[in-house]
């Protein structure tokens, strides 16, 4: 799948580090779902759903954790933007592991606040509201910096329209089925992140799931940047 990356137009290390991004998305929300009350740190379009829920007085929908993932995301997304516009590294190798070392402080800050708790001890304390401010925060910062990229079809957070593009592009409905491979792998690897993240949750716990995905994040970030192909490319 990967050999596609070319065809975008898009150095190949970019190209791979944009799908490892999307394999922790998957990590990510498999942790805020499975112990944070069903809330998304990254897909924004699912709390407003729910919180559209608890408006109505639906049994199991508070609006508190909703409300304060988005707007720990929007904000996060607003601070990146600020910062894009700021004077800063020219190279984008350097730009991306700025930008990845704050997301990883932000996680690893969420995992060390999620330490020596349980997903049923969170709802009870100061630590679910931190613990999604920190992650939805992250989530923002990184798509916003994502979106200034301009990588076609691989957002790293949301795949509605890149399953709407798989499905009305394709041979079956008379297109030419363009980025398929790209497409599909976005797909498989927000899939393989949430069933990573989900066995992390189940074998060891919500802190070493964030904390691992905040190691994946920046060391990942760091590998594929040190890739001698993005060695003089510009932000």
């Amino acid at each position: 799948m990967m050999d596609a990356a070319p065809a975008l137009k898009t150095p190949r290390p970019l190209f791979r580090l944009l799908l490892l991004l999307s394999g922790t998305t998957g990590m990510l929300d498999a942790a805020s779902i499975l112990c944070l009350g069903k809330v998304f740190t990254a897909n924004m379009t699912g709390n407003v759903v729910f919180l559209g829920f608890a408006a109505a007085g639906a049994k199991g929908f508070a609006p508190g954790p909703f409300l304060i993932a988005l707007i720990a995301f929007v904000i996060g997304a607003m601070l990146a933007g600020r910062l894009w516009r700021r004077p800063g590294p020219q190279l984008l190798r350097n730009w991306l592991i700025l930008v990845a070392a704050i997301e990883t402080v932000l996680l690893l800050l969420a995992g060390l606040a999620a330490y020596g708790t349980t997903a049923i001890e969170a709802g009870l304390c100061w630590r679910l509201p931190a613990i999604l401010a920190l992650t939805a925060g992250a989530m923002g910062f990184r798509n916003a910096i994502v979106r200034q990229l301009k990588v076609p079809d691989l957002t790293t957070t949301v795949l509605t329209l890149t399953i709407t593009g798989i499905a009305a592009d394709s041979h079956l409905a008379a297109g030419s089925a363009p980025n398929f491979a790209v497409r599909i792998s976005a797909v498989a690897m927000i899939f393989g992140g949430a069933l990573a993240g989900a066995l992390l949750v189940i074998h060891t716990g919500l802190s070493a799931t964030l904390l691992i995905t905040g190691g994946v994040v920046f060391l990942g970030t760091a590998l594929f940047a040190a890739h001698p192909q993005m060695a003089d490319i510009k932000r």
